[in-house]
This record gives structure tokens, C-alpha cells and sequence, in this order.
């Protein structure tokens, strides 16, 4: 009996021993895997996975897209970047160089898109010309044509819609300037520290559907916050997919920034050149998983998220885009035309995408607690908007003030599905219509969260080799 325990007792020592060698054995895990181990499968709330959206988006749409995005049309944004802060007054300005936005002298811009800020065709141009004539002058001018009046009075209405999910930018106002974004491209610029993360709080703490008792820890670089991040979490899960799914949009939004920010760095400058490119070490000190306690993946999952909600939104309004009265107005027949032809080759593409989100779980309940839930989404991401100019870089906020009115554009679709529907085949539509900004935005919006999925390949395989 005692031999048959000494040799049962032998046996798991070696069984021990064996099982602990092997474990010691164990490479360590990696960077990559720290920041993307749990950035993998099915996203929450979604029927999609992250593979499907890597794939489609590297390999079939990401090329196009910015090809697109590198034309006239889209390249040159409108903006405001003089409005005054509406909630503070104490904005501490960026001095350095890299803050600036360089805006374009007037010749620089192409005539056709200064010429109206509503694109169709270029008969519609001239009639809206006269509208916004009319708008500025406070009343409708009685000797314009009937069509003319009526133009006026919808688009009015349109403006002042409840629909409309940002503060729209006072582009008639002297101080707005054309921006071009290839030149003035998004990356780091050395805007930090307090009064970056004063935006930043002030968007989650007053914006995010959440009680003033629950803090979410903002800062990615900010440790021993794990008491907050579980208390955080446990309040999250219990919260409808409406306001779950708000949440993970500002989250998306400000995951993907950080992406940006990361993959465009300052590397190094002479007085000769500088060098942009991948920092690896700021991108861990915001996404790694032991660095930010577990929720450096959870941004990237809503980064996920955010790219699923803007690209539904592309497929539902592609019927906007194919009427025939619709042109990228930019005065070269030609490029015009080719760039509608692949406008709409992009669109179709992302039409075929198998896994869209579905958006009707969204204020699907009882009627009178949606209508006030979807009034309250609105006003929330209204209120982001403005908070916008209170940024202090320029280059900052002239992106920040881009990438909030496309994914506002982006909400506006999703909640306009029988408007769209109903839209006449030709001629203005008065119960849905884009703004060229709504336009240049919401494809630019999009095109950084397409950016930003591109990139987080490129910082995986960086990753891969570092422990």
C-alpha cells in the first residue's frame, strides 16, 4: 500500500514538474498580442467580426477610397476655425508650428465649389445661388420665380430640422476659410496634456448617458484606475444598446484619432526635413492591455464598431448619389463625371458588404420613450459638435470639426431611411438633401476610420516581434 503511494505520489511530482518546465518555456506574450489578442471575432452588439471588416476594408475599399478622397471635390472643406468656445473662455492656444492650418487663397480653390454650397447640376447651382442670395437677405425676395420661393422656404426648413445631429458651421461668415486636407493632413502635432484632455473629459463625463457618479478614467496613460474601470464597465452593460451604442461611437471616434495621432508622429526634425511615422511606444501607451488596464483593446473594438456604423450608412444612401440630377460640381466636366462613376463603384461595393450593421434595434420600443431617447442621442451629439471649438490646435479642431460632422451626417442617414426612399428621381429632393459640407465630411469622416483599420495592421505586424 505505502509503494503504491510513494510511486502515485512520484508520478505527479514528474507530471508537476514536466507541466511547470513547460510553462516556464512559454514565451512571454508579445506587444501585438497585449494590444490585439482581444480585437478578434464577433464585435458586441453586432453580428459582424473584426476579420470580415479587416478584409474588405484592406484589400477592396481602403485604395479607392482615398483616391476619391485625393480629388478636388472632397479635398477641400469649408470651415470656420475663428468661432468662439460656448462653454469657457479660458482656451489656452497652441503655439507650435505644427497646430497651424495653412487655408487656401482664393484662386487656389476651383470655381465650381465656390460657386454654391448645394451640388446637383449646374442649372440647380444658378437657382440656388439665388436662394442663398435670398436667405441673406432675411426674407424671400417676392420677384424671384415660384420654384425659387419654394426652393428657399424647404431648404430653410431642411436647416432647421430636428434631423440634423450637429451644429451646423456658419460657412456664409467672413471668417470661414477653404481648407485643403491633403495639405493640412491629421497627425501628431504636440497638442496635450491638460487642456487636450479637458475636451476630452467634458465629452464623456456630460455627454455619454451616464450618471455624474460613474467616472471613466480618460487618460490612456494615467495607471492604477482598475476600481474605476470595473465600476465603469458593470454600469455599461447595463445600459440600453441606444446608449450603449452612443458610448462606443465617442469611443470609436477617439480610438481612432489616438490611431492617427500615433501612426503620424514627429520622429525626428532638422532644420532640413522632418520624419513622420509609426510610434510604436505611444501607440502601446494607449491600446495595450496591461498598460491601460484591459481597456486599450476595448477602444479598438469600438473603433470596429464606429467603422460598421458609418459604412451602413454609406449603403443607405446610395440612392441620393445615383439620381442623375446629382453631380460632384467642381466645374471639370470630365473629372466630374469620372469621379461620380467611382463614387458610386465605391458605394455599391460597400452595398455588398455581408455583415452590415442593423440599425433597426435602435429606438425600437415604445414609442413615446424613443422619440424622447432619439431627441436626447441628438442633442447629446449636437452638444459634442459644438465643444469642437473649444479646441485649442487648429489643425486639431478643423479635424475634429470634420470627423463630428460626418459621423453626425452619418446619424442623420440612419434615422432618414423613408425620407431617402421617397426622394423624386430627378430634380432637388427638399425632404432629404446633403450640403456639399455634409458630402466632403461624411466621406472624409469615414475615410479616417478606413485609415485607422489600415493602420492597426500595420502597427499588429510593428508589434509582433516586441515583448
Amino acid at each position: 500500500m505505502d509503494r503504491g503511494w510513494g510511486f502515485l505520489i512520484g508520478l505527479l511530482g514528474a507530471v508537476w514538474l514536466l507541466t511547470s518546465g513547460h510553462e516556464e518555456q512559454q514565451p512571454p506574450e508579445t506587444a501585438a498580442q497585449r494590444c490585439f489578442c482581444q480585437v478578434s471575432g464577433y464585435l458586441d452588439d453586432c453580428t459582424c467580426d473584426v476579420e470580415t471588416i479587416d478584409r474588405f476594408n484592406n484589400y477592396r475599399l481602403f485604395p479607392r477610397l482615398q483616391k476619391l478622397l485625393e480629388s478636388d471635390y472632397f479635398r477641400y472643406y469649408k470651415v470656420n476655425l475663428k468661432r468662439p468656445c460656448p462653454f469657457w473662455n479660458d482656451i489656452s492656444q497652441c503655439g507650435r508650428r505644427d497646430c497651424a492650418v495653412k487655408p487656401c487663397q482664393s484662386d487656389e480653390v476651383p470655381d465650381g465649389i465656390k460657386s454654391a454650397s448645394y451640388k446637383y447640376s449646374e442649372e440647380a447651382n444658378n437657382l440656388i445661388e439665388e436662394c442663398e442670395q435670398a436667405e441673406r437677405l432675411g426674407a424671400v425676395d417676392e420677384s424671384l420665380s415660384e420654384e425659387t420661393q419654394k426652393a428657399v422656404l424647404q431648404w430653410t426648413k431642411h436647416d432647421d430640422s430636428s434631423d440634423n445631429f450637429c451644429e451646423a458651421d456658419d460657412i456664409q461668415s467672413p471668417d470661414a476659410e477653404y481648407v485643403d486636407l491633403l495639405l493640412n493632413p491629421e497627425r501628431y502635432t504636440g497638442y496635450k496634456g491638460p487642456d487636450a484632455w479637458k475636451i476630452w473629459n467634458v465629452i464623456y463625463e456630460e455627454n455619454c448617458f451616464k450618471p455624474q457618479a460613474i467616472k471613466r478614467p480618460l487618460n490612456p496613460l494615467a495607471s492604477g484606475q482598475g476600481k474605476l474601470l470595473i465600476a465603469f464597465h458593470c454600469f455599461f452593460l447595463g445600459l440600453c444598446v441606444e446608449k450603449r451604442a452612443f458610448y462606443r461611437l465617442i469611443s470609436g471616434l477617439h480610438a481612432s484619432i489616438n490611431v492617427h495621432l500615433s501612426a503620424r508622429y514627429l520622429l525626428q526634425e532638422t532644420w532640413l526635413e522632418k520624419k513622420w511615422g509609426h510610434n510604436i511606444t505611444e501607440f502601446q501607451q494607449r491600446f495595450d492591455g496591461i498598460l491601460t488596464e484591459g481597456e486599450g483593446p476595448r477602444r479598438l473594438k469600438n473603433l470596429y464598431f464606429l467603422y460598421l456604423i458609418e459604412l451602413r450608412a454609406l449603403s443607405k444612401v446610395l440612392p441620393f448619389f445615383e439620381r442623375p440630377d446629382f453631380q460632384l460640381f467642381t466645374g471639370n466636366k470630365i473629372q466630374d463625371e469620372e469621379n461620380k462613376m467611382l463614387l458610386l463603384e465605391i458605394l455599391h461595393e460597400i452595398k455588398s458588404f455581408p455583415l452590415h450593421f442593423d440599425e433597426n434595434s435602435f429606438f425600437a420600443g415604445d414609442k413615446k420613450e424613443a422619440h424622447k431617447l432619439k431627441e436626447d442621442f441628438r442633442l447629446h451629439f449636437r452638444n459634442i459638435s459644438r465643444i469642437m471649438d473649444c479646441v485649442g490646435c487648429f489643425k486639431c479642431r478643423l479635424w475634429g470639426k470634420l470627423q463630428t460632422q460626418g459621423l453626425g451626417t452619418a446619424l442623420k442617414i440612419l434615422f432618414s431611411e423613408k425620407l431617402i426612399a421617397n426622394m423624386p428621381e430627378s430634380g432637388p429632393s427638399y425632404e432629404f438633401h446633403l450640403t456639399r459640407q455634409e458630402i466632403v465630411s461624411l466621406f472624409n469622416a469615414f475615410g479616417r476610420i478606413s485609415t485607422s483599420v489600415k493602420e492597426l495592421e500595420n502597427f499588429r505586424n510593428l508589434l509582433q516581434s516586441i515583448h
